[in-house]
């Protein structure tokens, strides 16, 4: 998924509002900027295989580290950890803990049967295909980054045009680059591949700046 991670990120922030949306945004995105690093660094490994499904051309032979249900949940608790420690919120390490886990399974739905359980050989590869489906790929992730969206705006208000027209610049953005996305043709290269998702930071950093410029709504 891509806007289904955001939506997690963005409904969270419903949940715990003392929580930068940025903060929510890198905790969704985190199993993914762990990926691009270890392809990157040829410790997991990927190949561009065109129409191995209808949405993206990717073949993601190994990468138990960063997708593993198991690792998967080891992150998110050193990450909440990392959070509880900083800010000292345990309802926000606890919300985060979920969102960064919720990675996992936002990709089991669309991933074909690519996702190990466990960061070993022989455990099992899983994954619903949505991908398989432009057409139903696009309602799914549309329908629940509609409701992140919906769930964010209940959750805030802008306190300036910052707060507002730059967050929705930032929503155009990520709308454009995701109808974009099925036609886009990827580095052939899996450590420029690798590379390339590591630019997942900078809609973490863009939510830091918008959300320094929103605030709870009353209630």
């Amino acid at each position: 998924m891509l806007l289904g991670h955001y939506a997690a990120g963005l409904a969270a922030k419903r949940f715990s509002p003392v929580v930068s949306l940025g903060t929510m945004f890198i905790a969704t995105q985190l199993l993914d900027l762990l990926w691009g690093t270890l392809v990157a660094l040829g410790v997991e490994h990927v190949r561009i295989v065109p129409g191995i499904t209808a949405f993206t051309p990717f073949h993601f032979i190994s990468y138990p580290y960063s997708h593993s249900l198991l690792l998967a949940a080891v992150w998110a608790t050193l990450f909440a950890l990392l959070l509880f420690f900083t800010k000292r919120t345990a309802r926000g390490a606890l919300v985060v803990w979920a969102v960064v886990l919720s990675h996992w399974f936002l990709d089991w739905v669309t991933h074909r049967q690519d996702l190990p359980f466990l960061p070993v050989e022989g455990s099992g590869r899983h994954g619903l295909g949505l991908w398989h489906s432009v057409p139903l790929t696009f309602l799914v992730e549309g329908l629940f980054f509609a409701f992140g969206l919906w769930l964010y705006l209940r959750a805030t208000r802008a306190r300036d045009k910052v707060g507002s027209r730059a967050f929705w610049a930032m929503i155009g953005l990520m709308l454009v680059i995701y109808v974009a996305s099925p036609m886009m043709t990827p580095p052939e290269d899996p450590q420029a591949l690798g590379s390339s998702a590591l630019l997942l930071v900078f809609f973490g950093a863009w939510a830091y700046w918008v959300d320094r410029h929103r605030e709870p709504r009353a209630g």
